[in-house]
């Protein structure tokens, strides 16, 4: 005899892609790989970058399945001259999470909390302490790599040039 399980209902989220910098060049491969992502055309207002020549810099919010977050970030890892951060909201059975990427530092993803704090696991708390063997400028170190602090710095210039850009929603349907 077989029982048919109930399916597991998608539980959606909400998130923001935010394309700090981007080669002109790179624009429409951007679009395609969050338009795979999502599933659905996405149109994106690029404006022009005022912190690096030759730049643009673009967001998406989105409203999609749990785990669409990690699905973006890894679509655009990897290519030269992109500078983005990929949040997704917490849910009642997921947490909230951003990913950071510059090209001189790779990727960085922290948990985040619903006030959008970082959230560090006990466990990576406790390795830190262990590798910083008591010492106080190497905890320090480590800390800050856990929070994502290189990430923030290298960033930051980029989000405050942004401020007042438009934003965009895109609700995934399905």
């Amino acid at each position: 005899m077989s029982v048919a399980m109930p399916s597991t209902p998608r539980h959606s989220t909400r998130g923001v892609v935010f394309v700090h910098g981007a080669p002109t060049a790179l624009c429409p491969h951007i679009t395609w790989a969050i338009e795979a992502v999502l599933d659905q055309r996405v149109s994106l207002a690029w404006t022009p970058q005022p912190i690096l020549p030759r730049t643009v810099r673009t967001e998406l919010s989105w409203t999609a399945a749990v785990g669409t977050g990690a699905e973006l970030a890894s679509a655009l890892r990897g290519w030269e001259g992109l500078r983005y951060e990929v949040t997704e909201d917490p849910t009642p059975v997921s947490d909230g999470a951003r990913w950071s990427y510059t090209p001189s530092l790779g990727i960085h993803h922290a948990m985040t909390s619903v006030s959008g704090d970082v959230v560090v696991q006990e466990d990576r708390l406790r390795e830190a302490m262990l590798r910083s063997r008591g010492d106080a400028a190497a905890l320090q170190d480590e800390m800050d790599l856990l929070l994502g602090v290189p990430w923030d710095d290298e960033l930051e210039p980029f989000r405050y040039a942004g401020d007042g850009a438009p934003v965009r929603w895109l609700h995934q349907v399905g």
